[in-house]
C-alpha cells in the first residue's frame, strides 16, 4: 500500500489540534466562545479524519489526495478563523471561516468525482 506520508502527519497534527481546541472549550473557554471553539474543533476533526482516509487510499488516485489535501487545509482554516474570532475578537475572521468551509466542500465533492472516475473492479 502507497501512503501520502505528508497528508498523514498534516492530518494527525490537525486532529491533535482538534482535540486540544476541543478540550479548552470544554474546560476552559467562557460561555460566549465554547460555541465557536467546538463547532470549529469538531469540523477539524472530521476533516483530519477524512485527509487520513484519502492518505491510504488505495490506488495512489491523485484525485483523491487532492480531496484530502483540501480537506485538512479547509478544516485548518476553519477552525482558526472561528478561534480568532472567539479569543481574539477578530470579527474580520469571520470572512476568513467560509473560506474554509468552501475547501472542505470542495474536498468533498472531489471525492465524489474521484470515486466516479475509478475504474474498480469491485464496483
Amino acid at each position: 500500500m502507497i501512503v501520502s506520508r505528508p497528508l498523514v502527519a498534516f492530518a494527525a497534527a490537525n486532529g491533535a489540534m482538534a482535540v486540544l481546541l476541543g478540550a479548552f472549550a470544554a474546560h476552559g473557554a467562557g460561555p460566549q466562545v465554547k460555541t465557536l471553539l467546538t463547532t470549529g474543533a469538531h469540523y477539524q476533526m472530521v476533516h483530519a479524519l477524512l485527509g487520513l482516509i484519502c492518505a491510504v487510499w488505495p490506488g495512489q488516485i491523485r484525485l483523491v489526495r487532492l480531496a484530502g489535501w483540501l480537506a485538512v487545509i479547509g478544516g485548518l482554516v476553519f477552525s482558526l478563523g472561528l478561534g480568532a474570532i472567539a479569543l481574539l475578537s477578530l470579527s474580520a475572521m469571520g470572512a476568513v471561516a467560509p473560506v474554509g468551509g468552501l475547501l472542505m466542500i470542495a474536498g468533498w465533492l472531489l471525492l465524489v468525482v474521484a470515486v466516479l472516475r475509478s475504474h474498480s473492479v469491485n464496483a
